[in-house]
């Protein structure tokens, strides 16, 4: 199944960057690594990824699961 234009065209760039900003980058693969879904969005929300990305990349995650 192929996945609408807006996944298909997300890097996660700008998720990055602003983990990496707010030095959280390693705690959000941190999170990722131990599957713990709940601690990596409160990571990106701290880090004031919006929502809608946020979705995005829980749908990556998933995918990928």
């Amino acid at each position: 199944m192929e996945r609408p234009t807006e996944e298909n065209d997300f890097e996660g760039t700008l998720v990055l960057e602003k983990l990496t900003s707010h030095l959280l980058v390693d705690d959000f693969f941190e999170a990722i690594d131990s599957e713990s879904i709940g601690r990596a969005i409160k990571l990106m929300k701290k880090a004031q990824v919006n929502s809608e990305t946020i979705e995005i990349v829980l749908k990556i995650i998933n995918d990928e699961a």
